[in-house]
């Protein structure tokens, strides 16, 4: 794993904006600044997809155990009594359906670091129910690839397997629902201003329309509950069957409207003797996401699996009052914190750094060893902290992300930086940069001409229909 400084693309910054990506801005700074990539070997992907496939299994084994106990959920997880029942239940659907995706953050450094700690993979959390960041993953960073030729091969085959992990959810939930889905909704708040839900909605959109299930977009805040039948609808008064919300489940179950959303699935699948559909909506991510997301997860799995062979990708955790006076190297995160809000990394008397904002915490803590992410230097020679996220789409490993940040927390105003894979055969045809008339000429273009063209840059950097079949991704083709 090596950072790699090079020359920005022309007019990179508009460019990436013609891709979708309208958040480049981030907090004054550059938020895809194109002068720098990670490049990898074969042999570490491969070995961060095995930790991830271990870790996946093992937040199943700790899904199966809390749901088997589950005043865990309410006694040290902050979860509301009366979720637990739609929790388990969605936990114990046969096969598994109702979630898409998710994202591990993960401390790595590479197999050749000078510092040994930093060669394996150290899981910090799951960002299980509302990851972000898709875009530049699955698509930006790809034609990133393609028009700058900076590695062989790249860990991404998200896109592709988001439209198979639509497809395979949709048709279990249709068998359950009793009838083809019309319509899968989606939606997030209109209160982000930033277009970050919205683009990553979009992306999602895009999947489930290619997956071949009609779309439509609504605002959380017009999601209508009808004063007739306890039932979600949308503004026309039309129920809504399934939906997909960019909106987290802690949130969730603070809303005027929440505990609702969970008696009303107690009825999932319900018809009239008519015949008409009269039962309760689907929601993605399922309720069951409510363990993984919440960062309450990894005391849970340290405390199962300290000693398991697997365990060697975990970080010693603990609920703050249960952790041992040993531990004097930690990171305290409060158990629903976003965005590195409400984190304070201790070494000893020493604060690292101290994020506290005072908008997370009365959930409860968890403290974590402490694990810096590994330090790098920009061109100035300012400190840059690299976190990889990794994607898992359906429930298998299938890309990954990377953020810096200035500080060892990665905030929201962290930048994104594409990778690469050094060795192994080349995947991918180059194209040319475009010129400046080509991106002015995209970024005004007609709605339907911007479709056309999305769905093309979706199809060129996922395969989605490559003519001869063939896995682009190295890592994939091997497995």
């Amino acid at each position: 794993m090596r950072r790699v400084s090079i020359e920005p693309r022309p007019y990179h910054t508009k460019l990436v904006q013609s891709q979708g990506l309208v958040y480049t801005l981030n907090a004054g700074a550059d938020y895809w600044p194109d002068d720098r990539y990670y490049s990898f070997t074969t042999e570490e992907i491969e070995l961060l997809i095995q930790a991830g496939k271990d870790v996946f299994q093992m937040c199943c084994d700790a899904a199966e155990a809390i749901c088997r106990d589950p005043t865990i959920m309410t006694k040290k997880m902050a979860i509301p009594e009366f979720a637990v029942e739609q929790i388990i239940s969605s936990w114990d659907r046969e096969p598994a359906w109702g979630s898409v995706y998710g994202r591990f953050d993960v401390c790595f450094g590479g197999l050749d670091h000078p510092d040994e700690r930093l060669r394996t993979p150290k899981f910090y959390e799951f960002n299980a129910d509302t990851p972000t960041s898709l875009l530049e993953s699955a698509i930006v960073q790809w034609k990133w690839l393609e028009q700058t030729g900076h590695g062989n091969d790249q860990f991404n085959s998200i896109f592709e397997d988001l439209v198979k992990a639509w497809k395979r959810n949709l048709e279990e939930a249709e068998k359950v629902l009793g009838h083809a889905i019309e319509c899968v909704y989606f939606t997030a708040s209109s209160t982000d201003t930033s277009g970050e839900d919205a683009i990553n909605t979009t992306v999602l959109i895009e999947a489930c329309s290619a997956a071949g299930w009609n779309t439509e977009s609504i605002f959380l805040q017009d999601i209508q509950l009808s004063v007739k039948d306890q039932r979600f609808h949308d503004k026309a008064g039309k129920h809504i069957d399934v939906i997909f919300k960019l909106w987290p489940w802690e949130w969730m179950v603070e809303e005027e409207k929440g505990e609702q959303c969970f008696k009303d699935m107690v009825n999932i699948g319900e018809h009239a003797k008519s015949g008409e559909y009269v039962g309760g909506t689907v929601w993605f991510e399922a309720p069951y996401k409510m363990l993984w997301s919440n960062k309450a997860l990894f005391p849970i799995l340290w405390d199962m699996f300290k000693d398991d062979p697997r365990g060697k990708w975990l970080l010693p955790t603990y609920f703050e009052h249960e952790a041992p006076e040993t531990l004097t190297k930690f990171c305290r995160k409060a158990i629903f914190a976003r965005e590195g809000a409400d984190i304070i990394l201790k070494d000893g008397e020493k604060v690292i750094q101290d994020t506290t904002t005072g908008q997370y915490g009365k959930e409860g803590y968890i403290v974590q060893e402490l694990c810096q992410l590994p330090k790098y230097q920009d061109a100035k020679g300012n400190p840059m902290y690299a976190v990889l996220g990794l994607w898992f789409i359906d429930g298998d490993p299938s890309g990954m992300g990377i953020r810096e940040d200035a500080t060892p927390v990665t905030t929201n105003t962290s930048t994104f930086v594409p990778h690469s894979i050094s060795d192994g055969e080349v995947t991918y045809e180059r194209e040319a940069v475009p010129t400046l008339e080509e991106i002015d000429r995209a970024l005004t273009m007609t709605e339907e001409e911007e479709t056309a063209q999305y769905f093309d840059a979706l199809s060129s950097a996922q395969g989605l229909f490559p003519e001869d079949g063939r896995p682009y991704c190295i890592v994939r083709a091997s497995e």
